[in-house]
């Protein structure tokens, strides 16, 4: 056996431990922990695991209401659909390892999104990924994009579900650490779910799935942590996944699930064995003792610390009914998986681990999780954003043309072309509309799934930047037809021991938190991400918002596409607010100005609004406006429905200010009848006017004017020009 390292100080810096932090540990001990002891304190107490800058701020967020059963704690949130069933669903990041290593990072986050939404008992049927990229000429951009898009879509594409939705940009704030933010949802019976606390005393801790490797360790720390140079020396923590398993797994882990053998199941995501371990003992106020010669290797001679602290996919871990131990086992040979007892629940507070007739840990469980430290951390507020100043000239179709081939805003279909959106057959509206919609088999009820942030709003102003991306995620499902129904979040920020940063994450969590009251959303699980940053400068903050909706049925569903003939409204007040805007970043390299106020009573009318003009039958298309306002509204549903639009310039504002403001809460409808539309929307209290109609094969913005043909062919190829392929 391998010599340990001598423990100290030194040691536990190397471990992402500040000298407090390891002093608490020797305090708690009363001695100096073992080597194995200091690498499981280092994984639970890491920001990754135990949220310890973050909890204060998110125990104020709205997470219940009627229609939720689960809420944040457990492997994935859980809420009602009606007719005794759930939608399951999270979102994870895996930003760290798909910078170091895209393929695989990219593709484990897949995976472990994945986990955590059918160790709840439930069957996946949809994922989607918000991406961020660096700035598209920076020399990293292109290999990062191709990796971890690659990623996503050979495990996705290979387990076997459908990638239906989500986002891609870029920044030169992410040439150091791009974020991949992964998202997927289940199907399950509502009294059906499964819960990670054990219970009962002497009942046996089972390891399922693939065998444990040396991939991943120290993952968690890793991911708690900024960037430097030796980036690339970190490749070793980054874990292999593998889809073909992963799928075995799922089918394995639900058929245990129907034999009436689990007590309580968690998956082993971050820290592995350790934290899956204490989360399981902590809920349910119960120690676990496990064996660790009885834990099936991949590679010889791995020691405790490996072992405790491997990050290797596809890997679970429950407390099983012992009388059922050998139905169990008979599952997981049938489909060719470990099944191996590793321990047992005990009544002592105490997370004891042993190896080859040795003790290398005991230590009180509960303290690795309920009483890891929590930080109130300095926090300063933004400051109020400079005005944006004179505006340039605007040519509107020039202005489109450009607008719509330019990475931030050109057509995603290069990314979604590599995903099987179709795969399982329900997916009813694919990639690259507001929302997808994917079919509740068997039912005549729908889902509607979608991801939001613009994090240029949520750096110049975090609360309106907050309130944003919940508003737009809110906007998307109403769009297509669906009632919003709750929210999943991704908090991706820079170093929170910079108060500037932390500032950042409060206001925008200060918005989030507003805006999930507001419109009813409540946030039901989610991630935090912090330490994205590399060499001391940091992202923009990016709290992503994963939305779903209900259509109770495939009736309400709202096309973005208008026909020729349609006459449009656009829904919603337009003051011509420029700040921030796509337009003047994209064209002018300008990012003065505030972000677009929300006000979140006119969103939650606009958008009961839109459900009830279509209840009615007086839209035949809907679309959200977002990124580019009105024109680019407009550009969108023409190149969707293959038919030339025609926008009337509004008086009393330039066109800039008229085409590509980006006013929040705000429509653009296709309809026969307008004047009905507008009298709805008045009486609902909301501005409404006709700006134009569908017909032609030219787009014309007031006095100027393009060929449709020439801007969708701008629009479609532009991802392909970035990556080098046009």
């Amino acid at each position: 056996m391998s010599r340990e390292p001598e423990v100290n100080q030194e040691l536990a810096a190397g471990h992402g431990l500040k000298p407090d932090e390891y002093q608490r540990i020797l305090d708690l001990l009363g001695r100096t922990p073992s080597f194995t002891e200091l690498g499981i304190f280092s994984a639970m107490w890491n920001e990754h695991c135990s949220y310890k800058s973050s909890k204060k701020w998110l125990r104020t967020l709205p997470t219940t209401g009627p229609q939720v059963i689960c809420g944040p704690g457990e492997n994935a949130g859980v809420v009602d659909i009606g007719d005794g069933q759930a939608v399951v669903f999270k979102m994870e990041s895996h930003n760290h390892p798909s910078y170091i290593e895209p393929y695989q990072g990219a593709a484990t986050g897949v995976g472990g999104i994945l986990r955590d939404v059918f160790t709840m008992g439930a069957r996946p049927i949809a994922a989607m990924n918000s991406l961020s990229f660096g700035a598209p000429d920076h020399p990293k951009t292109r290999s990062l994009v191709a990796g971890v898009v690659a990623g996503i879509g050979g495990y996705g594409n290979c387990f076997g579900v459908p990638t239906v939705g989500g986002e891609v940009r870029f920044h030169a704030a992410y040439n150091g650490n791009c974020l991949v933010n992964a998202f997927a949802a289940g199907l399950a019976d509502a009294d059906k779910i499964f819960y990670s606390a054990a219970s009962g005393v002497g009942m046996p801790v089972v390891y399922l799935g693939a065998k444990t490797g040396r991939d991943g360790v120290g993952g968690a720390t890793m991911a708690s942590a900024e960037f430097s140079d030796d980036a690339e020396e970190k490749r070793p923590t980054v874990q292999v996944g593998d889809p073909f398993t992963e799928k075995r797994l799922l089918e394995a882990c639900l058929e245990l699930m129907a034999s009436g053998a689990v007590i309580s199941i968690q998956d082993m995501g971050a820290a592995g064995l350790t934290c899956s371990a204490v989360e399981m003992g902590d809920k349910g106020g119960l120690g676990v003792e496990l064996d660790l010669d009885a834990v099936p290797c991949r590679e010889d001679a791995m020691t405790a610390y490996e072992m405790m602290l491997s990050e290797s996919q596809e890997r679970m871990l429950m407390v099983l009914r012992p009388e059922k131990e050998d139905v169990a086992r008979a599952i997981f040979d049938k489909w060719d998986l470990d099944f191996a007892v590793v321990g047992q629940t005990i009544a002592e507070d105490r997370f004891l681990i042993r190896h080859g007739g040795e003790t290398k840990g005991d230590l009180p469980l509960k303290a690795l999780s309920g009483t890891a430290p929590e930080y109130d951390r300095p926090w300063v507020e933004t400051p109020a954003a400079a005005p944006l100043g004179d505006v340039p000239d605007c040519d509107p179709a020039a202005d489109l043309l450009a607008l719509m081939g330019t990475p931030n805003l050109c057509s995603r279909a290069w990314v979604w072309r590599q995903y099987d959106h179709m795969v399982m057959a329900d997916t009813v509206v694919r990639p690259g509309s507001d929302a997808a919609v994917v079919r509740v088999h068997g039912t005549a009820k729908a889902l509607a799934f979608t991801s939001d942030v613009t994090p240029r709003y949520c750096k110049t102003n975090p609360v309106e930047g907050g309130k944003q991306a919940v508003a737009e995620a809110y906007r998307n499902l109403s769009a297509t037809g669906a009632r919003p129904l709750a929210t999943t979040d991704n908090l991706n920020f820079g170093n929170p021991e910079r108060p500037a940063v932390m500032g950042q994450f409060v206001g925008c969590i200060q918005g989030i938190g507003a805006a999930c009251s507001a419109l009813g959303m409540p946030v039901v699980s989610g991630n935090v991400s912090l330490y994205n940053e590399t060499n001391a400068q940091a992202i923009l903050p990016t709290p992503t918002i994963g939305a779903v909706g209900l259509l109770e049925s495939l009736e309400q569903m709202i096309p973005m596409a208008p026909g020729a003939g349609d006459t449009l409204v656009l829904i919603g007040e337009t003051k011509g607010h420029l700040g921030q805007s796509a337009w003047a970043w994209e064209l002018h390299g300008r990012d003065e100005g505030d972000a677009p106020p929300v006000d979140l009573d006119a969103e939650r009318r606009a958008g009961d609004l839109i459900r009830s003009l279509k209840a009615r039958d007086l839209i035949t298309a809907a679309h959200d406006l977002s990124d580019g306002g009105l024109a680019i509204a407009a550009a969108e549903m023409a190149i969707a429905s293959g038919t030339g639009v025609t926008l009337e310039q509004a008086p009393g504002l330039g066109p800039a200010a008229w085409f590509f403001g980006e006013d929040q809460g705000r429509y653009l409808v296709g309809c026969a009848d307008p004047d009905a539309v507008v009298a709805a929307a008045k009486e609902a209290g909301l501005a409404a006017r006709t700006v134009g109609a569908m017909g032609g094969d030219q787009i014309i913005l007031g006095d100027t004017a393009l060929p449709l043909a020439t801007l969708a062919e701008a629009h479609c190829t532009g991802f392909a020009r970035l990556m080098g392929e046009a």
